[in-house]
Formats: structure tokens, C-alpha cells, sequence
């Protein structure tokens, strides 16, 4: 008989990754900001991070992105250089999107995977954090630099207020990883 991923024994560790460097916004060179992309040197320090977290972290079992694109190739890069699976696309880590919804589909996709990862943008993430240790949507958002990742382990399935910190690297230390 199979154990549920709301069996309280078991543990999920979640990965929040901010998308690398993208091009400033520019609405003559992309009309659809979700069409703007990381830039080359974004993506050079993504790769670099990537293997440095591959260094300290889990590999996640499924990871998570938000539609936009600069948001798919960080996932791109991370599943390159440090052998994530390919992501899937999660509307609700689009900017804008409810905290609560990213949790929703964390227990809808998460399954029994051990550890996730989701990859999107602030001040989204930073509110997801919030909710994640805090428990109240209305927490002030942490910040996050482009490329930083933050750990956090739930009992259980993922919800508001029990998540507790692993972990938090900024790019910096994950490129001299």
C-alpha cells in the first residue's frame, strides 16, 4: 500500500528560485513583457549557479515555472547544468498570481516527490516565502536576488505557516559553489 504526500511522516523540501538576469523591460523590443528574456551574462551566471546548487541541494522531482519566459529558461538552465527535470508550467507563479495558488498546485503536483521547485519572480516569490514561514497573506514580502534560492522543508503536504527554513544562498554564493 502506497503512503499519501499528506501522510504527516513524510517531508517536502521546496526549492524557490528566482529567474536569472533578464533584459531590462522594454515595450519597442518586446510589446509582451512575458517575452522578454534573460540576458547572455543571465544566463552564464545562472548555469554557474546551477552548479552550485547542485552541490548543496536535492535534486528536485519536479519542478515548477512560471509561464513567462525568462522564467522557462532559468528552469532551462537549471535542469542543463544541474540535471532538474524538465519544468512543468504553473500559471499561478505568474507575476501577479496568489501565494495561495502556488501552494494549491504544490499539493496538486507535488505528489510524493521529496523535493520541489518552483522558479518565478518577485515580489511573487518573496510573498510565497512570506506565506510559507508566516502564515498570513498579508506578511511582507522578502526580497529575492535574481538566481537566489531558498530552502524550505513541510511535514506534510506544503501550507501556509509551516514552513520552516533550510536554507537561503544568493547567487554569489551559489556561483562560488
Amino acid at each position: 500500500m502506497g503512503v499519501s504526500r499528506s501522510d504527516p511522516a513524510l517531508t517536502m523540501e521546496l526549492l524557490i528560485l528566482r529567474h536569472a538576469i533578464a533584459f531590462p523591460r522594454d515595450a519597442k523590443r518586446w510589446a509582451d513583457d512575458a517575452a522578454r528574456p534573460l540576458t547572455l551574462e543571465g544566463t552564464k551566471r545562472a548555469r554557474r549557479a546551477a552548479m552550485g546548487l547542485k552541490r548543496v541541494a536535492k535534486r528536485p522531482g519536479l519542478v515548477l515555472s512560471s509561464p513567462l519566459i525568462r522564467a522557462r529558461d532559468t528552469a532551462a538552465t537549471f535542469a542543463q547544468a544541474a540535471r532538474w527535470p524538465k519544468a512543468v508550467e504553473c500559471v499561478a507563479l505568474s507575476p501577479g498570481g496568489s501565494p495561495e495558488d502556488v501552494l494549491e498546485a504544490l499539493r496538486r503536483q507535488g505528489g510524493k516527490a521529496e523535493c520541489v521547485a518552483v522558479v518565478g519572480h518577485q515580489p511573487h516569490l518573496g510573498r510565497l516565502l512570506a506565506l510559507c514561514l508566516r502564515g498570513d497573506p498579508r506578511a511582507e514580502a522578502f526580497e529575492l536576488k535574481k538566481s537566489a534560492v531558498v530552502c524550505l522543508q513541510f511535514e506534510g503536504t506544503p501550507r501556509a505557516g509551516q514552513g520552516v527554513l533550510q536554507w537561503s544562498l544568493s547567487p554569489r554564493i551559489l556561483r562560488k559553489l
